[in-house]
């Protein structure tokens, strides 16, 4: 006997329809066919023990299930409950009524029960598009698939209640009010106005938010950089309802939708410098959104910009310039949209303290003796090792300028000496400055 059973799969951030084909004829096997990966493969194993747990049985016949589009890559485990009830349906163990006007998804546990999935938002989204009545999820999902209006949910938690329903037994949808959830007060839980002092780059944050122009802060370490980066989202205008709508999809494919129903404050994602390429833009042999997409409608904060691998910084333009990420692969293209401000922030240098009067100068510090400049520091070779100096001016020569005309290794150097902040200070000028 041959029964269909409707379902999804997620690619990218979209869904497409799929049709799972179950056929039992005589003899022995199960044939697992449609390019399914290995998590979809071992289904036969869970699906047995469920049903066995559950008074039902597997056939012992030959079976062969068929995922199509035979040719579209089927992953995950969210597969689990439309085989079963397809297995179930084809045997005659159950008599399934209007398995051709609902959709289901699901992955069962060995006792039966259902396990959230996934996508279901994209999922949601995908169903009511292809012209079905209902949406069979797990229940810790139905909240989120009942954001999408006109769709009648379903969400259980045992594979015995799906087969009660639909066998005729009637069960209460889920629904939501999506305007009072999208009213609702939303919390950032930072702040702008915790920031105290700070007037300037307040200012200045306040118009790149106004206007949703990128932002780079630069100053030394203490000064308060990341603290306005986090707060920033809290001054941003509030998301519209097609936006909220937008970024739930993004995240329900990463399975970043919780406790929420619909995420009505804009996202701020904050990768630490060591992501990778991929990480960072989406992609890789299952296609993912990235952190640009994840921050979609909000923020993407680069802390250390410098730090930050310049590969991974190069794949930054093309999203800046056009909102959205484009993956290609041979087999594939897929398009993430990624609209977000950017915001940076460094150190003026690499020991964080340059151009600061009150620090001290740190041996961390770069040292330019012969081609810098900046700071004065020399370095003299003395019997196989290195002093280090601070150099001031005899008189009103700039003795940064005047070593520049040197070339060579410095191996002496004469002068009023004295120590200050453990540092040896040096008051010379340029032709008492020996080379080698």
């Amino acid at each position: 006997m041959l029964t269909q059973v409707f379902t999804s799969a997620v690619f990218g951030i979209d869904a497409v329809p799929i049709t799972i084909e179950v056929h039992i004829d005589a003899g022995i096997g199960y044939h697992l066919v449609g390019l399914p990966d290995n998590a979809v493969k071992e289904s036969n194993y869970r699906i047995a023990a469920a049903l066995t747990n559950t008074n039902y049985k597997l056939p012992g016949k030959r079976i062969t299930i068929n995922l199509a589009p035979a040719d579209l890559r089927k992953e995950g485990s969210a597969y689990d409950l439309p085989i079963a009830i397809g297995i179930l349906a084809a045997d005659g163990q159950i008599n399934a009524l209007d398995l051709d006007k609902c959709c289901m998804m699901g992955e069962l546990t060995l006792d039966g029960h259902l396990r959230p999935i996934k996508g279901v938002l994209p999922i949601a989204v995908q169903t009511k598009a292809s012209g079905f009545q209902s949406l069979i999820v797990p229940s810790e999902n139905a909240k989120e698939a009942a954001v999408v209006d006109g769709l009648d949910v379903y969400g259980f938690s045992h594979i015995k209640d799906i087969i009660s329903f639909l066998e005729g037994n009637p069960f209460e949808t889920e629904s939501i009010d999506i305007q009072a959830e999208f009213n609702k007060l939303h919390h950032y839980g930072l702040d702008f106005s915790d920031v105290k002092g700070q007037q300037s780059i307040k200012r200045c944050m306040e118009i790149a938010a106004a206007g949703g122009h990128n932002i780079i802060m630069i100053g030394p370490p203490g000064s308060g950089k990341t603290m306005l980066a986090k707060r920033l989202p809290a001054i941003l205008p509030p998301m519209d309802l097609e936006e909220a709508l937008e970024t739930t999809k993004i995240h329900s494919v990463i399975g970043g939708v919780k406790e929420e129903r619909l995420l009505c404050t804009r996202p701020f994602r904050s990768p630490h410098h060591t992501i990778s390429d991929v990480a960072l833009v989406g992609g890789g042999s299952y296609p993912q959104p990235g952190e640009k997409s994840l921050a979609h409608n909000g923020v993407l904060f680069l802390d250390e910009l410098p730090e930050f691998k310049r590969s991974a910084l190069e794949v930054m333009r093309q999203p800046l310039e056009d909102r959205e990420v484009t993956i290609s692969r041979a087999k594939f293209t897929v398009c993430y949209p990624a609209s977000f401000m950017l915001v940076a922030s460094m150190n003026p240098s690499p020991s964080g303290y340059f151009n600061d009067d009150n620090a001290a100068i740190r041996k961390s510090c770069a040292i330019r003796c012969i081609s810098g400049g900046i700071p004065p520091i020399l370095r003299v070779k003395q019997q196989e090792e290195y002093v280090y100096y601070i150099l001031q001016s005899e008189g009103d020569e700039d003795i940064n300028q005047s070593i520049l005309s040197f070339v060579g290794e410095p191996v002496a150097v004469q002068g009023q000496e004295y120590t200050h902040n453990g540092w040896s200070v040096l008051i010379t000028s340029a032709d008492k400055i020996e080379y080698k």
